[in-house]
């Protein structure tokens, strides 16, 4: 922890050297996973996740609806794909699945799986017996964020622990499958969080393969409604500080975009992130267009990362 608070701190030049480095080491630096997201259930949630539009606990306005039809799923992600994304991810606003939801999830994963798209599934808490029935299946990655520090947690959220996110995690690893975890930054934390919360991730049995970095997005109603925003260099110090800590893992750039110039996004990418989510909305919250994605790709020199098939 003494030495990732060091690193976080160094001047910002040399931190973004540092990062760069790590980064050219392992991957194509001008290339970036497209990934595209989808509500298969939204609002509703159980949990009282501060940050969240789909809690049940907020007066966000927004309305509860249930799981999407097999079909509609799938003809979304063929959508995705011919968009250019290689990953296709599927959310559910549950505290858990039921078992009675399990045959339709295992339905989309098979079904984008055909279609030739790495499969990501976010649905919260997953039982080992649920894991191993999504792995079978075919299911590549399920995401399930940390979101901050094991400090701050109780502050952010009352009705799971934060040892309850890491069961979760680990139960995804033990069925195979792999680990899609990250955080929000903005919610309050200090420095100091963000750089625990990376720590905790980067010392987890196997680093996870996907870290997405989102930044808050203030929901009207939420408890964070209020919250200030994090200092954009900040924002990149934690993204540089993900690449040097977790060198082989993609490191998305999440949520927020809509808020962030051009200029930090192209330094976030120069500080090691190489994924994102393409799409006008990510679930419920607003995401920049394709064609400003499109634009600002031609304008780095960036182009999509070619599909890795994961498992």
């Amino acid at each position: 922890m003494q030495e990732a608070n060091f690193i976080y701190n160094l001047p910002f030049n040399d931190l973004l050297y540092r990062a760069q480095t790590v980064h050219r080491d392992n991957f194509d630096p001008n290339a970036i996973q497209i990934s595209r997201l989808l509500s298969i259930k939204t609002g509703g949630c159980a949990e009282d996740c501060g940050y969240c539009s789909q809690s049940a606990h907020y007066p966000t306005g927004l309305k509860a609806s249930k799981l999407m039809e097999v079909e509609r799923v799938l003809t979304e992600a063929r959508k995705a794909k011919e968009s250019g994304a290689t990953r296709y991810c599927m959310g559910a606003a549950w505290r858990n699945p039921k078992d009675r939801d399990m045959d339709s999830l295992v339905a989309m994963v098979e079904g984008v799986r055909a279609l030739g798209m790495e499969t990501c599934m976010t649905l919260g808490m997953l039982t080992s017996e649920q894991s191993a029935r999504l792995a079978d299946a075919g299911l590549d990655y399920y995401n399930h964020n940390l979101d901050t520090s094991e400090r701050f947690y109780s502050e952010i959220i009352t009705t799971r622990t934060f040892e309850d996110r890491l069961e979760t995690l680990a139960n995804v690893r033990d069925a195979g499958i792999k680990v899609c975890a990250g955080g929000i930054l903005g919610m309050g934390e200090t420095a100091e969080d963000r750089v625990s919360m990376l720590v905790t991730l980067a010392n987890l049995p196997a680093a996870p393969e996907s870290v997405p970095i989102n930044m808050l997005i203030p929901i009207p109603g939420s408890k964070l409604a209020n919250a200030e925003p994090i200092d954009p260099i900040e924002f990149v110090r934690t993204i540089a500080l993900a690449r040097i800590l977790m060198p082989t893992s993609h490191v998305r750039l999440s949520a927020g975009r809509t808020d962030m110039s051009d200029e930090l996004q192209a330094l976030c990418f120069f500080a090691g992130a190489n994924s994102i989510f393409v799409g006008d909305t990510l679930l419920t919250a607003d995401n920049p267009g394709e064609d400003h994605d499109t634009a600002l790709f031609r304008r780095l020199g960036l182009k999509p990362m070619e599909l890795e098939r994961s498992r």
